[in-house]
């Protein structure tokens, strides 16, 4: 079957099959040379002095000593979808159904809050028939403090 015949979405397919086969050929083409190549004084040995990244760095390691005591406190944390503001007259005219608009757009991240405070954002999802929130984007310590000072 010609390309051009092909729907889009079996073409779209085939090209990352192309380049998959295309990367695992270039992959196994540097193997082999490296296999063919003579060990000789000069041959470059690995260094041990680089950081292994696939290991999770022990965070506790980085806290003060005390740090503990403060690990069981608990704080209020808050998902926020939006907020609005509304005269008294219509909060009161509210029934179940009615529909209040919001300022947060359908598809915006939702902002996560810690005792009043924007800690990150993210996105809605559902797990078990519960919602959760992924978190996609987490405010710097130097932006939280940044925003302290407002």
């Amino acid at each position: 079957m010609a390309e051009e015949e092909q729907p889009a979405e079996e073409q779209g397919l085939d090209d990352w099959a192309a380049a998959l086969a295309e990367q695992e050929a270039a992959d196994a083409a540097m193997a082999a040379s490296k296999a063919e190549e003579p060990a000789s004084a000069s041959a470059v040995s690995p260094a041990d002095i680089f950081q292994n990244f696939d290991a999770q760095p022990d965070r506790r390691s980085d806290l003060p000593p005390n740090f503990d005591m403060v690990m069981d406190i608990p704080v209020h944390m808050t998902v926020e979808l939006g907020r609005t503001k509304i005269a008294i007259r219509s909060l009161l005219q509210l029934a179940q159904g009615s529909v209040v608009e919001l300022d947060g757009l359908a598809g915006e991240p939702m902002d996560v809050l810690v005792n009043g405070c924007l800690i990150a954002q993210g996105e809605v999802v559902v797990v078990n028939d519960k919602f959760g929130i992924r978190l996609t984007d987490i405010v710097t310590p130097q932006e939280r403090i940044r925003r302290l000072h407002k």
